[in-house]
């Protein structure tokens, strides 16, 4: 069977972790379908089993990418014989008459918080013009994979959809690099944010944290974020904040996945990020037994389900962050230790 793995879409970030991911899957294990992966911008190579088909054209513009899925995409359907297609990116092709399979990884549409146009322009037309494609993909997919309960029920409450078409996968995660985390002073004092700057990670509530830690005189601990500062306008902005009151954080720009890990076993993780369908940091830093704590969220509140150091935290709450913080970096061994909440 032809299988059409279509995934413009991702080129960083999480989107490109899932198609790393499915991509690594069926290299690695041949089930007699023959796999070709649409992309943009991510460097694969083709092997017996796929064949990698690149676009990077697609990223100049929106045209593009539409003139991609409705012009391009489906004539590629009928050109390689596909049988299937497995769409990574939330949405199903336009008019092409055959099964599909839609992966749900895109938050969004379904966050309680709501965006004005004016606050945030893209997360706007997400909320309330892509939002009707997804639902859409959600109710004429064959099938749906989503990564969490809460998520599926979102959808079938949003979309009103048999639940028994949704699936829930856990992303597999190599366990084999994972390091497992040492408790130590340094660890305790180490704290760290791998995600983009974007909006609704919510970097900010961090920063503001470790500027109320600054005026009770804390500063012996470091913040690591994974951008550099010249991202976009918010990076710089974050940035900008860290340099005016000389804040103990570290722009320590992209890592590879392999660097998270490590950066796992001597820190504490936040997570102040209010929009997920996941929040894969949360996982990953949960199987290492790294300390973690996280805004008051559905996803959290399921991923960190049993954890016994986790600290869970009132969204943009700030004070409570900088309390939580303090009492990691003040720990000494058998005094403080991490609740179950």
């Amino acid at each position: 069977m032809n299988v059409l793995v279509y995934d413009v879409a991702a080129s960083s970030g999480g989107a490109l972790s899932v198609l790393k991911d499915y991509y690594n899957s069926y290299a690695a294990n041949s089930d007699g379908n023959h796999y070709y992966f649409v992309i943009s911008t991510p460097e694969l190579a083709s092997t017996a089993d796929i064949t990698i088909l690149r676009y990077p054209w697609i990223k100049k513009s929106w045209f593009h990418r539409l003139w991609f899925d409705y012009v391009v995409a489906p004539e590629l359907v009928k050109k390689l014989k596909i049988d299937t297609v497995f769409s990574l990116q939330n949405t199903l092709l336009p008019r092409i008459g055959i099964p599909q399979t839609v992966y749900l990884h895109q938050g969004l549409p379904f966050a309680k918080y709501k965006f004005s146009f004016f606050e945030n322009k893209i997360f706007w037309i997400y909320q309330n013009v892509i939002s009707s494609f997804i639902f859409d993909a959600v109710k004429d997919a064959q099938k749906v994979i989503v990564q969490t309960k809460w998520i599926k029920d979102a959808c079938v409450e949003k979309c009103g959809v048999n639940p028994d078409k949704i699936v829930v996968e856990m992303p597999e995660l190599d366990k084999t690099q994972l390091k497992k985390w040492a408790d130590t002073t340094e660890s305790r004092r180490t704290f760290f944010y791998p995600a983009t700057p974007l909006l609704y990670k919510n970097h900010r509530v961090i920063l503001e944290a470790c500027k109320a830690l600054k005026n009770q005189g804390i500063n012996d601990y470091n913040v690591i974020f994974t951008f550099n500062g010249t991202e976009n306008k918010l990076a710089g902005e974050l940035k900008t904040f860290v340099d005016k009151y000389e804040l103990p954080v570290v722009f320590a720009g992209v890592m590879t996945r392999e660097c998270v890990y490590e950066q796992y076993a001597k820190s504490v993780l936040i997570f102040p990020s209010y929009i997920e369908t996941l929040g894969l940091p949360l996982l990953e830093a949960r199987l290492t037994g790294c300390p973690i704590i996280a805004a008051d969220t559905p996803f959290a509140r399921e991923i960190l389900d049993g954890y016994d150091k986790k600290r869970i935290f009132a969204i943009g709450a700030c004070e409570d962050l900088k309390s939580i913080m303090c009492c990691s970096i003040n720990w000494r061994k058998n005094e403080i230790s991490y609740k179950k909440y």
